[in-house]
């Protein structure tokens, strides 16, 4: 009997160890035609790049070499949603070169041996410049595109303020403000709903933090599946961070599976690095980016609690640029790129290619 259920026990073990592997060849997906042959010209790999004595990784895309770059900033702080991307209809390599960039620490960029006191804001944007030099070098490119989610944002606008002559345009997914405050909406916001729902299951969780507790890690690691309960987290329609977010993870052949625990491992480290969360927390960016010298283009979903979509527009209607254009994503939460994909092309087609901003919903 002790025989048999070892036997049942090792299988359990091995049999989803075969699985992961089998998705795991770690493989860039060339772009391809009908016939699946390799596009002529277009670009797909994954690469490591020495950025400021830290060997960081990325993966590199675009149905056609010869388009503008665009750098993307995702965001956690630590999660590269690249890992997901393939799971949603994400459409920028229409009409880019995108880099994915998996930041410091973070994805492939992941290494037990980073120091942890070079886990600051200043180096991540020094990160950010670095990454953009070396891609204007690469591909003979003056100036590229810099798109930024969620906690990308608050790195991005900085990057994007202190070296304007980098970028053609600034492009905000979910644009932080004043993260304490958002939080502190969001905090007021679930607990009147799970109050009016009734669910005291919820209500229990909440009740181990208090309103002064909500800049910690345990907070915000607390909050996530009540977020997706009311469809205010990651995307309106998704429900639970395991089969939408984990699985996809998992599932991705572009990784290998040791690559995959390395986004694990380096969401936790992030996670770890409290300063980084106290700093986005209490960082006002409304005072502290109050101009840029390039357009702008902020999306924000309406039922984003993850970032307060009415701070992020408060944010907007104080920001100066030359160009301006906020764009309202009604079904979408806190990721309107994997949510509206289609609004999002007609975006980047109509408006950001050309500098314009004809389809914003505020200028």
């Amino acid at each position: 009997m002790m025989f048999i259920i070892f036997i049942i026990l090792l299988a359990c073990i091995v049999i989803p160890f075969v699985m992961l592997t089998a998705h795991s060849p770690g493989k860039p997906k060339p772009f391809t035609d009908g016939n699946g042959t390799p596009l002529p010209g277009s670009i797909s790999e994954k690469i490591h790049v020495d950025i400021n004595g830290i060997s960081q990784g990325m993966f590199i895309k675009g149905k056609d070499a010869t388009k503008p770059v665009l750098l993307f900033l995702h965001g956690g702080p630590g999660f590269p949603e690249y890992a997901i991307s393939y799971k949603y209809p994400v459409v920028l390599e229409n009409n880019f070169v995108v880099c994915w960039w998996e930041q410091r620490g973070a994805g492939l960029s992941y290494c037990s041996d980073i120091p942890l006191e070079s886990m600051t804001f200043d180096q991540l944007i020094s990160d950010v410049l670095e990454v953009t030099k070396y891609l204007r070098k690469r591909f003979g490119q003056d100036k590229i595109y810099l798109m930024a989610h969620s906690g990308g944002t608050f790195i991005g606008i900085q990057a994007a303020a202190r070296a304007p002559e980098f970028y053609k345009a600034y492009i905000a997914v979910s644009q932080m403000s004043y993260q304490l405050e958002s939080e502190k909406l969001a905090y007021k916001y679930m607990i009147e709903q799970f109050t009016k729902l009734g669910d005291k299951k919820m209500l229990r969780k909440f009740e181990k933090y208090s309103i002064n507790d909500i800049n910690t890690p345990s907070y915000y690691t607390m909050r996530d599946a009540p977020m997706h309960k009311l469809g205010i987290g990651t995307t309106h329609q998704m429900k639970s961070v395991i089969s939408g977010v984990f699985w996809p993870v998992m599932l991705n052949k572009e990784y290998t599976l040791y690559e995959k625990i390395n986004i694990w491992r380096g969401k936790s480290f992030t996670t770890k690095t409290a300063h980084l969360w106290s700093d986005i927390a209490l960082t006002d960016l409304t005072k502290k980016v109050q101009k840029l010298d390039i357009p702008v283009y902020f999306f924000h979903g309406i039922y984003d609690f993850t970032i307060s979509y009415l701070l992020s527009k408060d944010y907007f209607g104080k920001l100066q640029a030359p160009i301006k254009g906020f764009y309202i994503f009604k079904q979408s939460a806190h990721s309107p790129l994997f949510e509206e994909p289609a609004k999002i092309q007609e975006i980047l087609q109509k408006d950001i290619l050309t500098g314009t901003n004809s389809l914003a919903d505020i200028k």
